[in-house]
């Protein structure tokens, strides 16, 4: 087996931490993408008005009968001050997923379009600056994180992070490399095309962090060279690569690749447990703007990762030669940090620990439809899971189809994952959110799920 080849340095609880969607994520653009450079005027949270394009569809079912049995009394998460009026989102919809693309707050969306007008009024002066601008940038993201801004490179997403960081591993097809069924789809292909896979199968109903840990130490021998794992599980929202799991790989001499895309802005300490490598979305919990995300890399490897294109950086070396590839738009990489310092500002610890009450009050609400059970939760995160009844979602034609039906008929925003023997739905709670959104869920699930 391989020996690790040294660690990214953990955040030592820095203030801030993004992600990125579901195995069945919606399409991009949809309705609930915020509007970069808006003009400030706030819309209002989902508020349960008509569907958009309702009338060409099903007709919309009603969600304002009774709740299901058991949920009465006061949710026990509100809402969050001027947290609504922070977005520009289709006040109509209810947008319960915030996990796949994100939503970029106005003041950020502003910083973003006017480092766009920048570079409009003089390309020149603009991308002849951009190499020491994105360096700025990638500093102020790194003091967030508490770790070395050299050890660290802006990217566009995490699925470019794990390409760029499985090709400084030089893997080749007779090397082995750990995944899990429930990782992240392209993810797991970028491994796929470099080396033979192992994969291990978690049982979603897993009761917790160190159940995850058991079974994956279980599937490691003597020829697992690298081990893939999600930090944050995108569709069932579990907990896998945390710091013992990733310290017993260790020791057991396998180099650790973390898919921390949901990490930044959930974590308070995303880099926790020293991965070999580690890289994660800004663009979701963080408040970036799309395309914007982060790959940190132990010392020893840094001078491994390679070049997405040839530039004029290269002779820099890790992390400038990754970051600058000529001509591109580096926008939204350059307002990266002004959503974590929004985040900060709101009050980190503030905003997780109300998204993380919103989404299980949200859960609790669900879990009490029949046939829907609930996976194994986090309180640390602001997602939740629910495994639907057995005749739903058992493919990915089925769980899109049942999530388009969800958004014309119901109004609502939710990832629906596919799954064998029966998928799931998953939940975000953001600060854009309100409890009687969850209600409308439920209420319009229940007769999604009776066949009206």
């Amino acid at each position: 087996m391989s020996t690790p080849a040294g660690t990214v340095d953990a955040a030592p609880g820095g203030t801030v931490d993004a992600g990125r969607g579901g195995t069945v994520d919606a399409a991009p653009g949809g309705t609930g993408d915020a509007v970069p450079g808006g003009t400030g005027d706030a819309v209002p949270g989902g508020t349960g008005d008509a569907v958009p394009g309702g009338a060409s569809g099903p007709a919309p079912l009603r969600t304002d009968g009774p709740m299901p049995a058991g949920t009465d009394g006061p949710a026990p998460a509100g809402v969050f001050p001027g947290g609504a009026e922070l977005f520009r989102l289709d006040a109509r919809v209810a947008h319960l997923n915030h996990g796949s693309f994100g939503a970029v707050p106005l003041p950020v969306a502003r910083e973003h379009r006017r480092i766009a007008d920048e570079a409009a009024a003089d390309p020149d002066a603009f991308f002849l600056g951009v190499p020491d601008r994105l360096a700025a940038a990638r500093a102020r993201v790194a003091a967030h994180f508490g770790t070395d801004p050299e050890g660290m490179a802006l990217v566009t997403n995490a699925t470019e992070a794990a390409h760029l960081a499985l090709d400084a591993l030089g893997l080749g097809p007779d090397d082995e490399v750990l995944v899990t069924d429930h990782g992240y789809g392209t993810v797991v292909e970028a491994a796929a095309r470099r080396a033979r896979l192992v994969t291990v199968p978690l049982d979603p109903l897993l009761p917790d962090e160190d159940a995850v840990r058991e079974a994956v130490l279980a599937a490691v021998t003597p020829r697992t060279r690298v081990a893939v794992l999600d930090q944050i599980t995108s569709p069932t929202a579990r907990i896998v690569a945390g710091p013992r799991l990733l310290a017993d790989l260790a020791d057991r001499g396998v180099t650790t690749v973390v898919d921390g895309a949901h990490a930044p802005g959930m974590l308070a300490a995303p880099l926790a447990g020293r991965p070999d490598v580690w890289f994660g979305n800004l663009h979701k919990w963080a408040y970036a703007p799309p395309g914007s995300a982060v790959l940190a890399v132990a010392p020893a490897l840094r001078d491994r990762v390679p070049s997405p294109v040839p530039s004029w950086e290269d002779h820099r070396g890790f992390p400038r030669a990754v970051e600058y590839r000529g001509t591109a738009d580096y926008t939204g990489l350059l307002a990266a940090a002004d959503g974590l310092d929004l985040l900060a500002t709101l009050g980190a610890e503030r905003v997780r620990a109300h998204n993380s009450a919103l989404a299980a009050h949200g859960a609790g609400l669900l879990a009490k439809l029949p046939g829907v059970t609930p996976l194994p939760a986090d309180d640390r995160l602001a997602l939740r899971a629910l495994r639907l009844p057995s005749r739903f979602a058992r493919t990915r034609p089925e769980a899109e189809a049942l999530r388009e039906e969800i958004m014309v008929r119901v109004g609502c925003r939710v990832l629906v994952w596919p799954w064998p023997g029966g998928g799931g739905i998953r939940i975000c709670g953001q600060i854009y959110n309100r409890p009687a959104e969850y209600e409308r869920l439920a209420r319009g699930l229940r007769s999604l799920l009776d066949g009206d």
